[in-house]
Order: structure tokens, then sequence, then C-alpha cells
């Protein structure tokens, strides 16, 4: 069924934009008492959020109700495919690898690396954790990192937190560098020029962040005694997504930096050792077994292994061609589409120049095409398909994985895509646009508050790349204004995101359904904001001292 409706966003409502501002922010503040100060259940949060928002959007933006319904239909099915979908793949493939025994051995192959839950976190947590940002995004990351860490003996809140801090360096570059190709091709110039200029704006976060998480378990005396692995794996991997980001481009920053700090620190760990081992178990009775050959470590791993040649492979356009109209595969598609708004909603300029655009509200799900078939969870399913194959999983114990699964990952689902819903609502009403408005009059100020638009924009949204598609545009005009090269504030605005990503209320979700802490939402959050708004304050003055003081450092932009 298509249905032709039009209706034009209205990014200040009451004529002043501050307190149209004020007004889009109701929801945001809704969600923020309803976990910290009610502490509500993230389900619960999110459907409260979801109603104010639509409130908000019929009431003072004069949004259709029709329109703000499809915006819930279409955000609630995007957060179930493809966000869910990732994650009850990811937690699938886990509970096989502990269904299997592989596992215990995975425990003692890192045990023998180092048993110190410091490094432990370091190793797995930030460096592998990159390499999964660096491939699959969407929270896939965290939800496997986490995982595996307190299988390893964290506290499940624990774990949830330094993964979602760890997982802030290699956002900006994440899903093979979508969210700086997408906002370079928005703004219509060469995504090298954002790639160059966002790994200089990480330097200072990249090589902060080992050292941080490391202080949040164990303080200054845990960084003294672990100083030298720490300095390893900060250096090889700051100086790795430096030079890359700077000479490759966006796509492969993350991958390579997070081998070659993964690399470098484990080979570095076996000349080196921390004088006391730190564990939250408090466990000093551990041993340290080196007599698992190659082959027993190999095929433990072995789940991790096919999950990362699955994904490299998901990733290849050859591969995504083969789905395509044309493609050998192509009678493989399946879409379930139930209605289509095809003009919907007109989005005007934010600059004020230039018609309105129309933004199409599409009511199904694409479950197989050209487009969705990379999508990162059915490349995880194939690995676990694999899995249960090679490490010969009988049939019913892999059913009985997949069930308990979908069981645990039942209300994470309904909170992700009530999550997602309210962002699609924010967005399409135009209220995400009111808050980048609101900040953009703020002068010369400006260079403080650019990085705090994609701040929220992650907040929103979940995604890095969704807030600099939604923000890169006033981004640009309001650099072009100010002149300051347009590169340092599309950078701002995703160096901003990422630590926006470790609040985001998707982001809490998929880390909570992870390590059973599910109800448990609130904890996180708490847990995470006051550091995340901790380093939005500090990226702000850094993007106040590169735009008055070090504007030699920022590249040249080129337009397409």
């Amino acid at each position: 069924m298509e249905q032709i409706l039009t209706w034009q966003q209205i990014y200040d409502p009451f004529s002043n934009i501050w307190l149209s501002a004020l007004v889009a922010f109701l929801p945001i503040l809704c969600f923020l008492v309803c976990l910290v100060v009610l502490k509500l259940k993230g389900y619960q949060a999110g459907f409260l959020t979801v109603i104010l928002a639509t409130l908000v959007a019929l009431f003072a933006y004069k949004m259709p109700w029709n329109l703000v319904g499809a915006s819930f239909i279409q955000g609630f099915t995007n957060g179930m495919w493809p966000i869910a979908w990732i994650i009850i793949a990811a937690i699938f493939l886990y509970k096989l690898s502990i269904k299997s025994g592989s596992f215990e051995i995975i425990k003692k192959s890192v045990m023998s690396i180092t048993p110190d839950h410091r490094i432990q976190v370091i190793l797995i947590g930030f460096c592998f954790g990159s390499f999964l940002e660096g491939a699959i995004g969407f929270g896939g990351p965290v939800a496997i990192t986490a995982a595996l860490l307190v299988g390893l003996g964290l506290r499940p809140l624990q774990a949830a937190g330094l993964c979602l801090i760890a997982n802030t360096a290699p956002v900006a570059f994440g899903a093979v560098g979508i969210p700086i190709i997408a906002m370079a091709n928005l703004v219509g110039i060469e995504q090298h020029s954002v790639s160059a200029m966002v790994g200089r704006m990480l330097v200072p976060l990249s090589l902060t962040i080992p050292f941080f998480i490391v202080f949040l378990m164990d303080g200054f005396k845990g960084i003294k005694e672990t100083f030298p692995a720490i300095l390893v794996a900060a250096l090889s991997f700051t100086t790795t997504q430096f030079l890359s980001s700077n000479h490759l481009g966006a796509e492969l920053p993350d991958i390579i930096s997070a081998v070659v700090s993964l690399a470098v620190t484990t080979v570095f760990l076996k000349f080196w050792k921390p004088k006391n081992i730190f564990r939250f178990d408090n466990e000093s009775n551990f041993t340290q077994d080196n007599t698992l050959s190659f082959n027993q470590i190999l095929k433990a791993w072995s789940p991790f292994i096919l999950l990362i040649v699955c994904i490299i492979i998901w990733t290849q356009p050859w591969f995504k061609a083969l789905f395509d109209k044309d493609g050998i595969l192509s009678y493989t598609s399946i879409t379930l589409q139930f209605s289509n708004i095809t003009t919907g909603i007109l989005s005007p300029s934010i600059t004020g120049i230039g018609e309105a655009k129309p933004l199409s509200l599409a009511l199904g799900v694409d479950l197989i095409n050209g487009k969705t078939v990379a999508q990162a969870g059915t490349a995880i399913l194939l690995a676990a398909f694999l899995t249960i194959a090679i490490l010969k999983i009988k049939a019913e114990d892999a059913a009985e994985c997949f069930w308990v699964t979908l069981k645990e990952m039942a209300i994470p689902c309904i909170t992700i895509g009530l999550v997602v819903a309210f962002a699609f609502i924010s967005k399409n009403s135009g209220m995400s646009t009111t808050l980048g408005l609101a900040f953009a009059h703020t002068g010369d100020a400006f260079s403080f508050f650019s990085p705090i638009i994609g701040w929220i924009g992650v907040f929103l949204t979940g995604s890095d790349t969704s807030a600099n598609l939604l923000f890169g545009t006033l981004q640009q005009v309001s650099a072009q204004k100010l002149g300051i090269s347009e590169a340092l504030f599309l950078a701002a605005n995703s160096v901003g995101g990422v630590v926006g990503k470790m609040i985001s209320p998707q982001s809490i979700a998929i880390a909570c359904a992870a390590v059973g802490l599910v109800g448990k939402e609130s904890d996180l959050f708490k847990f995470t904001l006051k550091y995340s708004v901790a380093f939005i304050i500090l990226i702000g003055i850094w993007t106040c001292i590169i735009a008055f003081f070090l504007q030699g450092i920022i590249p040249e932009v080129i337009v397409k």
C-alpha cells in the first residue's frame, strides 16, 4: 500500500531557537531522569521517552500523527534489523563457544599471556574491540568483548562499562570508515581531508583511553604497575591510527591499528610481566597453562577467527555485488514491506538556502538484498554455523543455545527498538536539528560546541554515521561563516560523537544484554555518564585550541 503524504519540518516552532531547543530537549531529559533519578529499567525509560517525544512531535512540531507513527515503526524495525540481529548473532556465537568447552581454552590462552585483568581489558576490550569496531560496528564489538571479559572473571558492570569506554577511540573509523565517508560525500569534499583531521584530533584521546581504563580499575597504582604494557598498547595503536588515517584514508585505521597494537603488546608481554597481578575476583591461586598446543588454541579461537574471516568477506564490494539487482544471487532477495510513504517529510535546508528535500519513510524490512546482506549479523550467524560444524556441536545443543539467546535478548531487543524509535521520531520531526541549530547560534564559541553537537547526535541516534549525516552540513556552514576550515568542525562532529557512544541508550541496552544486566541499565548509564561529559568538555577545549592556535595542523580541504 502506498500513501502520498507531505509535511515540511519546522526547526524553530516557537520562533525562538533557544525555547524550541528547550522543548526539543525534553525527551532527552526524560530519559536521563528515568535512568539516573527514577532508576527505571531500560525498556521503561525508552517507552516513556517515546511517549514524550511523540507528544512534542505532535503538538510542538505539528507533525501529522501518521508520520509520527510511521517514524516509530521505521525506528523500531531498524532497531530489530540490523541492530538487534547483530547482537543476537554475537551472543549466540559466544554461547556456542562456552557450550563446546572452547571458552575454557580461550581463557587459558589469555591467561598464558597475562592473568592480570588490567592488561586483559587492554588486549580484549581495547585492541580486539577496536578491530571489531572497524569491521562491524553497530554495538557488536561491545557485546562480544564484554561477554569475553565476564567469562575471564570481570564483574558484569565493570566489563560492560570498561568496554563502552574502550570503544570510544575506534568509533570514528568504525564499520570500514562509513561515518567519515558518508559525511564527506554529504558535504561534497574528499574524505581524506576529514579522515586526516579526525586522526589528528584523536591522538590525545587514543593515547589516554588505555591509561584511563586501567585507572578506573586500579587507580594510579595500577597505571604505575602496568605502565610499560599500557604505553606499548597506546603508542602502537595511536601511531598506527594517525599514520593510516592520514595516508590511507578512513577505511582501515581501526583494523590496522588494532592488529598492530594487539600483536606488539602480546609480543611485549612475552618479555615483560607486571610484578603484582590484579584480578577483580581476588584469585591468587591461578595457574598459567603453558602446555596448550597451537592446534588447541587455534581450534578454541576458531569461532572468533571465523567471525573475522566472515566479516572481511562481507565487507568486500564483489561479495555485496552478488546480491545486487543483476547479481547471480539476486533471486535470494527477500523484502517485507507493508507500506511506503513516498514523499513523506520535506526537510528544509538548515542553511536556509536551497529547496527542501524529501525524506522517504519505507515501512518494512529488507531481509536480504545487495545492501542488507552485507550486514554484520548475517556474517556472524554464518560464523556460528561454521563453528557448530568445526567444533562438532550437537544440533540439539546448538538449538538450545539459540533458544536461550532469544529468551535472554527479548527485553533488550524491545529496549533497543524503543530507543531507536525515539531517535527516528526526533530526527524526522526536526527536534535533533533544532538542538544543533541552537548551538550554531553561539558565534565564536561554536568551536567549543562543535563536538558537543556530534556528541548529542550520537546520544540520540546511537550512531556516529547518523550524527555525521544529521549535522555534517551544519558544521560545514558554521565553519564557513566563522572563517575556519570546515575540516576541523566536520572532524569535531565525529570525534565528539565517539564519546557520546558510551552513553547512547542503544549502546547501554546492548552492553547490558551482553553481560546479563538487563534491567540494570541505569547503573551502567550512571557509570559512563560522568566520564562521557568530562571527555566531551576536554574535546571541546581541544577543538578551540586547534581553531585559534593550531590551525596549521588542519589539512587542506579538497572539494569534489
